[in-house]
């Protein structure tokens, strides 16, 4: 089993927008592995913005040695998109997703992904099923596009609350059989340890050993963050997280082994709060963060962990 460590660009969105800068930081980290999210780069911007945003992208990935693997929607693109109460807004956003996918393609990255799409209140009451077929089309007619300009897969998100789809082990299963009949390309997973209906009355929903056992050899990437009892926010892997937190590297990869997983990439996905004492620790918690992950960088008869290599 081949084990990859990586980064999300999240940490970055409004505080290091700048190519050069984020990307030295990911170098500084030692980290070869990223999942560019749209906060950094909206296809929504004037093509000339694009483009040199784009130029300065590959140069830095070059420069400081890593790859963009993957590309993701981020906080600011949480949003109803495919799962908008209007069909104007949900064609607008299918047309988005197809820039963006071009975009990852110019990045050089093998996949595109989101969460599902977000139901209106309304919606989850009154029509989630109809809501449910609408949004599986909307994603039907980008994967055919994303087929076109030579993406390999996508990747959807598995998420906490009914609205926001996949927020237990059987819906998440319901939804991604559903989906996989009338993709172009394979619609895979992007699991998240900290994800989960906290609801729940069966523990398995909010325990993500459970998730990776289940899904693990559908989920060619993982969202990776420290994850407390209420699930409450996207925690570095610090001493004191660590002590109250269930996410232990050891029991992870245990259960990506029984999943019988051969390839994945741990993403880290952190977000820091706009708040002191986070916003002046964060290159010390992100740092701190791959160094708890690098202590068990090991190598045996059965799993490679790379944290260096490309």
């Amino acid at each position: 089993m081949k084990v990859k460590l990586g980064i999300n660009t999240g940490f970055a969105v409004n505080r290091f927008p700048e190519p050069e800068q984020w990307s030295k930081i990911v170098g500084e980290l030692g980290l070869h592995y990223v999942q560019f999210t749209a906060d950094m780069l909206n296809p929504s911007l004037p093509d000339d913005i694009v483009d040199d945003q784009i130029s300065r992208i590959n140069t830095c990935s070059k420069q400081n040695g890593f790859r963009i693997e993957t590309t993701f929607t981020g906080a600011f693109t949480r949003v109803n998109h495919l799962s908008h109460p209007y069909e104007l807004v949900r064609k607008y956003w299918i047309s988005w997703f197809k820039r963006y996918a071009d975009i990852s393609k110019r990045l050089n990255a093998d996949s595109m992904g989101s969460h599902f799409g977000i139901l209106s209140v309304n919606d989850l009451q009154s029509r989630k099923e109809e809501m449910l077929k609408i949004t599986i089309e909307g994603w039907k007619e980008i994967s055919f596009y994303a087929k076109a300009i030579g993406l390999k897969y996508m990747t959807w998100e598995p998420m906490s609350i009914p609205r926001e789809y996949g927020e237990t082990i059987e819906e998440a299963r319901r939804i991604h059989q559903l989906v996989n009949k009338y993709t172009a390309i394979p619609m895979k997973m992007c699991l998240d340890v900290d994800h989960g209906d906290v609801s729940s009355i069966d523990p398995k929903n909010t325990d993500p050993y459970s998730w990776i056992k289940e899904f693990g050899i559908e989920s060619p990437i993982i969202h990776i963050k420290q994850s407390l009892k209420d699930k409450g926010g996207h925690w570095p892997f610090v001493p004191d997280k660590n002590k109250e937190g269930k996410i232990i590297p050891e029991k992870l990869i245990e259960a990506l082994e029984s999943a019988g997983v051969k390839e994945t990439v741990l993403l880290l996905e952190l977000s820091f709060r706009e708040r002191e004492p986070f916003e002046s620790r964060i290159l010390q918690d992100l740092k701190a963060s791959v160094d708890f992950w690098r202590i068990f960088d090991y190598c045996n008869s059965s799993v490679v962990i790379f944290v260096y290599n490309l």
